[in-house]
């Protein structure tokens, strides 16, 4: 993962800064870019500088950082890509995209990265995390206070160091600087591929710009209104189906994790075990504690986790011998820790018109555990809006003429199917549906032909594609 420091200045700020009259200055990204790849000789890197109010071009600019690969053959265009997050790096997105198996895509298409505004090298506002741990003899309640007024002040902190710019931390306001980017390069027209969150920044640059998409690709699709309750709301529902999805996957293998023959066994010796944890954790042979959440923690996890998860469970269960790794929690993206939280929690609180005082967050977190048991405890969106000084402007989405193809994922917990459903009735498109439980998943799998032909030929799919096989015991 590249280090999220801000481009060598003396290099981009120098001859790589474009405004949208601009044309980028490209230089390699290897030889510009702090952490980058040094054997990556293909990526071009520059700065484009952008408007911090787009109802003020004329006044404070701010730079964002752009990659680009070109394209291998005959080109017909460029696609702009979006990994989500929101908060994570999109200039290392074109060479992956490239490596995988929709590479296919680079050979007609320029493959355009960006970091949206108060991510990575663009201008950010440097914001350290507070790692400060809560007594563990305090209530459950008085722990989840802590950490939400913890991260409150971190988070005005951090906020009052650039009030303007962190304000403008949208989806909007970072579709607005796709507009500029696509002016930079020239191009009347420009396709769009984006995953999770970069789903609702595609959905946001059509509704603002419809007439200035070729086509667009939405893989792991959110929600039509960001409201960081609502994404709660869904992942819990989902997870709790995974948890059930895997107590039935133990089941069938009960003569090697002996926790019971049938789905309903397995739940319910799960949930007792849990509850057995909660009220007596055990201490591991190398010092670490195993409890309820601990536990819990491995009930609704990915397909491919099964085998490892329910080995690590049985032992726990038989002996106590074996202390289990802790998998994180459901997240809009798997790994939230891959980046600084900050420019998540502005781009999420300063989109959603959700709650922001704390006991209203908890009073919705208890009411959720209830109607959802196991996944129900795993909510970590609403929570991290508690104190934000500012209110949420929701997203207004509109259908468009422009191709759209989505993309869902029958069994995943993070962007669940029924999001794109509910997209889809709001803007329109095709909808693919692939049949796993993985997160973004398409450009990894044969199927990736699909989004190479759509983008190539404007050609939709509504059909279904098999996704990785779920693994068994000892594989």
């Amino acid at each position: 993962m590249l280090s999220v420091v801000v481009l060598m200045g003396s290099v981009l700020c120098a001859g790589g800064v474009a405004s949208a009259a601009e044309q980028p200055d490209w230089k390699p990204c290897s030889a510009v870019a702090a952490g980058w790849n040094p054997d990556d000789q293909r990526t071009e890197c520059a700065m484009v500088r952008v408007p911090l109010d787009h109802a003020n071009p004329g006044g404070r600019q701010i730079q964002i950082a752009v990659s680009r690969l070109k394209a291998t053959g005959d080109r017909t265009g460029a696609i702009l890509v979006n990994p989500g997050g929101p908060g994570q790096q999109g200039v290392t997105m074109p060479q992956h995209l490239a490596a995988s198996k929709a590479g296919g895509l680079n050979v007609h298409h320029d493959l355009i990265g960006f970091d949206a505004r108060g991510i990575g090298y663009s201008t950010a506002v440097p914001c350290e995390s507070d790692d400060t741990r809560p007594d563990p003899s305090l209530s459950p309640k008085d722990r989840a206070r802590f950490a939400a007024e913890r991260d409150a002040r971190r988070n005005r902190e951090c906020f009052d160091r650039d009030p303007d710019l962190v304000r403008s931390m949208t989806t909007q306001n970072v579709a607005r600087d796709m507009d500029v980017i696509r002016e930079a390069l020239g191009e009347k027209k420009i396709g769009y591929y984006g995953i999770s969150w970069g789903t609702g920044l595609g959905a946001t640059y059509r509704t603002l710009f419809d007439d200035r998409v070729d086509r667009m690709l939405l893989d792991s699709v959110v929600p039509p209104v960001l409201d960081v309750r609502t994404m709660d709301d869904g992942q819990a529902n989902a997870g709790e189906n995974t948890f059930h999805e895997f107590a039935a996957w133990i089941a069938r293998y009960d003569a090697v994790y002996h926790f019971g023959s049938t789905q309903t066994v397995v739940s319910q010796a799960l949930l007792d075990l849990r509850a057995e944890l909660t009220a007596h954790p055990r201490t591991m042979p190398d010092g670490s504690v195993v409890d309820g959440d601990t536990v819990n923690m491995m009930y609704a996890n990915p397909r491919k986790e099964w085998a490892g998860l329910a080995a690590q469970l049985r032992s726990i269960k038989d002996t106590g011998a074996v202390a289990p790794n802790r998998p994180g929690g459901l997240g809009w993206d798997a790994d939230v820790h891959r980046y600084d939280p900050f420019p998540q929690t502005a781009l999420l609180c300063n989109d959603s018109p959700s709650a922001r005082d704390f006991e209203t967050v908890w009073r919705h977190h208890e009411e959720r555990a209830e109607r959802f048991p196991v996944a129900g405890r795993f909510g970590i969106y609403e929570q991290r809006c508690v104190g934000w000084p500012t209110e949420g402007k929701p997203w207004d989405l509109k259908a468009g003429k422009s191709p759209v193809q989505l993309v869902a994922h029958l069994y995943e917990p993070v962007t669940p199917i029924g999001w794109a459903l509910e997209m889809r009735g709001r803007i329109g498109g095709d909808l693919m549906t692939i049949e796993d439980d993985a997160h973004g998943s398409l450009q990894d799998l044969p199927c990736a032909e699909a989004a190479v032909t759509f983008f190539d030929t404007g050609r939709t799919s509504t059909g279904s594609c098999a996704g990785a096989p779920v693994p068994g015991p000892g594989l």
